[in-house]
């Protein structure tokens, strides 16, 4: 009998048996926004505060885990589901009235895309997480992150030495 001698880092199959709102409260258990939030509100100053920043992100990254194709999509979510408004911070009192605007939602978005060093320092505090506690973390992994298919045998043609397909190593 072959035996693992590497414990795999988490089981994907307690995530997959998660509903999506706990895998979303999973995320906001984990992720260090609150620069972004503090920016993202300074940015805002004393405009209008119809929609709550730190909810309006807490939205976003929904849209995200739910793996909702557009906004729109969202948005219709946030309307008929009480639960998801709650946990993004809207205010319960409003109903699905407190959902945001397609307008106000886009808006907001292209004000997040434009905190895009606020994003990649994030992403470098959980990297840098994982590190404390895995020391040796992807010392010895790799994977193919690449989103578009490669066609390639990976075979090189004698006379030109090019593969079949020039981007495939």
């Amino acid at each position: 009998m072959a035996t693992i001698l590497r414990p795999y880092l988490f089981s994907w199959t307690d995530v997959e048996r998660s509903s999506d709102l706990d895998r979303f409260a999973m995320l906001l258990a984990a992720i260090p926004d609150e620069a972004l939030v503090c920016a993202l509100e300074a940015r805002r100053g004393h405009g209008r505060d119809i929609y709550p920043v730190r909810a309006m992100w807490n939205a976003v990254l929904a849209g995200i885990v739910m793996q909702h194709p557009s906004v729109a999509s969202l948005l219709r979510e946030l309307g008929r589901n009480a639960e998801l408004r709650q946990i993004c911070g809207f205010d319960p009192g409003q109903g699905s009235a407190a959902v945001p605007s397609p307008w106000a939602m886009s808006r907001f978005v292209a004000s997040v895309v434009a905190q895009r060093r606020r994003i990649e320092a994030m992403f470098a505090e959980l990297v840098g997480r994982l590190t404390t506690l895995l020391p040796d973390l992807g010392e010895e992994l790799a994977f193919d992150g690449k989103a578009v298919p490669s066609f390639s045998t990976g075979r090189r043609r004698g006379s030109s030495g090019a593969t079949s397909d020039p981007e495939a190593a």
